[in-house]
């Protein structure tokens, strides 16, 4: 069997982890003296390059050695394919979107800024907690995820091992802050291209397929999950990553618009290929006849990557092992950077001692760990995630958009709970069972059921969450007419925001530059037009 020894097993693991202690506290004490605004960001200072292997290393976790060959083994080739391009291509979202978020909120950072300064403090809250919690999330999934996979491939608990990749992520982000997390994903992004190519490579040589089981297997057809995923995954991947702040961070960092487009392209492909490699694995593993196993001893899809590598020679366990733990930490560094970032920000406004934040994110890995040990499936926690994000995000865009100027952010939050309500009501419907309609908001069949219920859940979120949110805007505007019926004035609110003093940020109440930090209420693009209110209501 391929499982390196119980010796070389805790040597691979925490020797890896050593080597990021070590360069991730000497980047760090680099940067021990860097303002609040260079520990929380890094605007306008990364060529592509380093942004590629950015968005690499945050966009990949451990997760993906149980996700994608899952999926695979479900709907086969066609899943695959669908599973790959919905991963990579949202990317893109950032390059198209970056550009133009940064000329309306040149101080910001992370879009929850861009959100207060578009639809005032309510909804930026609101958003602010769904990313928190988008982040917390993924924090349990990607420590769920190392312990199973360390566990899997070594014999090792993987307690011990979520504790250690806590701590050693922790001390040298608290110290470095932003710059420390995107230069050790430079590190992790390259190493991470060239475990897959070898790992890839091995597996080809090594594994035997037999021919005959391709056809039989059925999983070069199409099937019925595999049409539906064609529109969940772009929804549900697409829409959540606005919620990775991470991802916003790396976005405002790039120097110009020209270095985010080759960076994020460049993310895009190599993300696309290491996808589709993982992903095939379930594949190979089901026409190598590993899967799905004998009814003795049973091989369930989301294993099947591992139950392929234990038909192979122990060194190349021992790469997938500094592989996962490498992923692992570069994703969850990304998170806990990412996490400081925005409470710092959107809650306390920059103002509270960066300290209490770094505390505060410290005090969250308790109960990320003991959740983690329990977390029942790594792909149920991506999918809640998803379906908040699907209901939230068609309504938070629209603000993009000038012709729009009338949309506040009342609208926003009644229409991204009205989706998840909508979630429900669709659940309780089709099922026709409230309890049923209540489990499908948690997704607790999965994904990958024989029904119409997840499929429905992704189309009710975003549709539903649109139509509360054109309701909630009639709403607004006939309380707001009948108002200025009964003083006897005129009714102004549709009318375009009035011009303002320039470029700056101007604060409603003082009328003075809001300035980095301030209460962020107003931008505009050109001296004298106002493109935004910063109105909740």
């Amino acid at each position: 069997m391929g499982q390196p020894s119980f010796e070389a097993s805790h040597a691979l693991v925490y020797v890896t982890y050593g080597v990021f202690l070590l360069v991730g506290t000497g980047v760090a004490w680099k940067f021990r003296n860097q303002s609040k605004g260079e520990f929380l960001a890094g605007n306008r200072t990364q060529t592509a390059l380093p942004l590629t292997l950015n968005f690499i290393a945050s966009a990949l976790g451990s997760g993906i050695l149980f996700t994608y060959p899952q999926l695979a083994t479900l709907a086969g080739v066609q899943g695959v394919v669908v599973y790959a391009l919905a991963s990579a291509l949202p990317l893109l979202i950032f390059a198209a979107l970056g550009p133009i978020i940064r000329r309306k909120c040149p101080q910001g950072f992370v879009l929850t800024e861009w959100t207060r300064q578009r639809y005032g403090t309510v909804a930026a809250l609101y958003l602010s907690f769904m990313t928190l919690v988008t982040l917390f999330l993924y924090m349990v999934s990607e420590l769920s995820a190392v312990g199973q996979v360390v566990n899997l491939l070594t014999g090792i608990d993987g307690l011990p091992v979520l504790i250690v990749e806590c701590l050693i992520t922790t001390i040298y982000t608290s110290v470095g802050g932003f710059k420390v997390s995107f230069f050790t994903d430079n590190i992790q992004g390259a190493m991470v291209m060239g475990l897959i190519l070898i790992a890839t490579i091995t597996i080809g040589v090594e594994t035997k397929i037999d021919t005959s089981l391709i056809e039989s297997s059925g999983l070069t057809k199409a099937s019925l999950l595999g049409w539906q995923l064609l529109y969940i995954l772009p929804v549900a991947i697409l829409t959540n990553d606005f919620f990775l702040s991470h991802f916003w961070l790396r976005t405002f960092s790039a120097k110009t618009d020209r270095d985010l487009w080759l960076g994020i392209i460049g993310a895009v492909a190599a993300t696309l290929v290491i996808i589709t490699l993982v992903g095939s694995t379930g594949l190979i593993a089901a026409w190598a006849g590993i899967w799905p196993g004998t009814e003795e001893e049973p091989v369930d899809g989301s294993v099947a990557f591992f139950a392929l590598l234990m038909q192979l020679p122990n060194w190349v366990v021992g790469i997938v092992v500094v592989m996962a733990v490498t992923l692992s930490t570069a994703a969850f560094d990304s998170f806990q950077s990412a996490m400081v970032t925005s409470a710092s920000n959107d809650l306390f406004r920059n103002r509270l001692n960066i300290w209490w934040i770094r505390a505060g994110v410290v005090f969250v890995m308790i109960p990320v760990v003991v959740i983690a040990i329990r977390a029942p499936s790594i792909l149920q926690i991506y999918l809640i995630s998803d379906l908040v994000s699907a209901a939230t995000i068609p309504v938070l865009v629209i603000g993009l958009a000038d012709a729009c100027y009338w949309w506040r952010g009342f609208e926003v939050v009644v229409g991204g709970l009205g989706g998840l309500f909508t979630v429900f009501l669709f659940g309780t419907i089709y099922y026709g069972d409230a309890q049923k309609g209540a489990e499908l908001m948690l997704l607790e069949q999965g994904l990958y059921t024989a029904d119409w219920g997840a499929f429905g859940a992704f189309v009710a979120a975003p549709l539903g969450g649109l139509l509360w949110g054109f309701g909630a805007l009639g709403l607004r505007l006939g309380i707001q007419y009948v108002r200025a019926r009964l003083k006897g004035e005129r009714f102004d609110a549709l009318d375009r925001p009035v011009a303002l003093n320039g470029p700056q940020l101007v604060d409603y109440e003082t009328g003075r530059d809001a300035g980095f930090g301030g209460d962020l209420e107003s931008t505009s693009d050109a001296p004298g037009i106002a493109k935004t209110t910063g109105r909740f209501f």
